[in-house]
């Protein structure tokens, strides 16, 4: 479907679904646990469902019939060898985490999914399996993207160098480690989304697994074996879902409140309320209430070194979509860098973003592993209408990567009366934020489709 979006004054309260990082986890830990688990407050977007679909290949049972609770009766001990092809329908999450995990098993594996699938990058974790001891192989040589095949059982103890510019596959790794005998030690020579590693870290201990990880997550061992306990989680609110709303709100000099946040502080995304405020977002963090309330705020760099704010985003590069978007509304420059694994996200995020942007009147520009956007606030700070705002509307594509459908959508609640945004195939919000724009809608959005 294509959605219009057009100028509007957002007010009231949102509540964003769940994390779609932490339900995946879940999912899969809860599969190979001794015991009923439940999930509670799970994201029912399609990766996560496809993960759903997934796991019981391993042997365990998902009901997901109560969309608040999720239940899952583990393999446990029983745990075998993926029972079919595994197809992680667009879920790269689901296929990083699952395949290690596969290899711990004797036998072959082949993992496929959807077309955006079939052009994700594999061959880092041919290398690291291989490494491992298990046989690993990309089905069409010339493609470095699945189907990918894989034979097990890993071997025991031992050591994988590798990048680990990409953290899911780390992830996968760490999780597959925590059921092998002795200890399993992976040194990264780049790591990047550290904060993705934590969080698989801290579920990992929370079931009982015992690990020991360097400051820097340079060297990590994990010592196994450990069979897992079933679990009653309730899954946090996903900030990477928050930073819509927060920058919709912000563009449109709206104020806002954003409900059930998650203060854990295992979400690196959280990062993005202190960028913003950095560019003069009026943004208050409630603990106690776990909210967030945005008011009206005229972005800007103007205060900062140099008039330009550089954020260095590899530990949460999901937010590039988001914070591109609003820089296009910021007095300043705002340079995104070290988001070289947004080349190899559902689309070329960079490039995408770029074009979409420049498409609407922005300046964007871009390198290998950076983006920068040279905005201009829609009012100047005595409030009267900046002329040197130039933002207008158009039919932009979302390229099915659910993250750019959303950030473009929000564009076009900023900007002037007149204009508006169509966005191409913008249901595949559903993968992260299932019914985005109904949601938005009740806090005034006014998107149309």
């Amino acid at each position: 479907m294509n959605v219009v979006s057009k100028r509007a004054e957002l007010s009231g309260h949102i509540q964003v679904p769940g994390s779609k990082s932490h339900t995946i986890r879940a999912l899969l830990f809860a599969s190979l646990a001794e015991g009923t688990s439940h999930i509670r407050n799970p994201l029912g977007g399609a990766d996560c469902v496809s993960s759903s679909r997934a796991v019981p290949l391993f042997g365990a049972k998902v009901d997901t019939s109560d969309p608040a609770d999720w239940i899952v009766e583990g393999a446990g001990k029983n745990a075998h060898l993926p029972s079919d092809v595994v197809n992680v329908g667009d879920s790269g999450s689901l296929l990083y985490f699952m395949s290690p995990v596969a290899a711990t098993f004797e036998g072959w594996s082949v993992f496929t999914g959807d077309e955006s699938i079939r052009t994700r990058p594999v061959m880092h974790v041919v290398d690291a399996l291989r490494q491992l001891g298990a046989e690993a192989y990309i089905s069409r040589p010339e493609k470095n993207a699945p189907p990918l095949i894989i034979k097990g059982p890993v071997k025991l103890g031992c050591t994988v160098v590798t990048d680990g510019r990409l953290s899911q596959y780390i992830s996968g790794i760490m999780m597959a480690a925590s059921r092998l005998e002795g200890t399993t030690r992976i040194e990264l020579t780049d790591p990047k989304e550290v904060p993705f590693l934590n969080m698989t870290r801290l579920w990992l201990e929370s079931l009982g697994v015992q690990l020991e990880i360097s400051s820097d997550y340079r060297h990590i061992a994990v010592h196994g074996p450990v069979t897992f306990k079933a679990f009653d989680r309730f899954v946090p609110s996903d900030w990477e879902a928050v930073a819509f709303p927060l920058v919709a709100a912000l563009i449109t000099q709206s104020e806002i409140t954003v409900d059930n946040i998650d203060n854990s502080g295992s979400q690196g995304d959280s990062a993005i309320v202190d960028v913003l405020k950095s560019l003069g977002g009026d943004i208050t963090n409630d603990t106690e209430k776990n909210s967030l309330t945005v008011r009206k705020s005229r972005l800007s760099t103007v205060h900062l070194p140099g008039g330009e704010l550089h954020v260095n985003l590899s530990g949460y590069p999901d937010a590039i979509c988001a914070l591109a978007v609003a820089g296009c509304f910021t007095e300043g420059t705002i340079v995104m860098e070290d988001i070289g694994v947004c080349r190899k996200k559902e689309t070329d995020r960079i490039e995408v973003m770029q074009a979409e942007l420049r498409r609407l009147g922005a300046d964007v520009e871009s390198g290998g592993d950076w983006i920068s956007v040279h905005g201009h606030s829609p009012v100047l700070e005595d409030g009267s209408r900046n002329p040197e705002f130039v933002l207008h509307g158009g039919t932009v594509e979302s390229y099915d990567d659910h993250r750019v459908a959303m950030s473009l959508a929000c564009l076009g609640l900023g900007l002037p009366s007149g204009e508006s945004v169509t966005v191409k195939n913008a249901e595949c919000c559903a993968v992260s934020f299932p019914d985005f724009y109904a949601v938005m809608n009740k806090i005034n959005a006014g998107f149309s489709w």
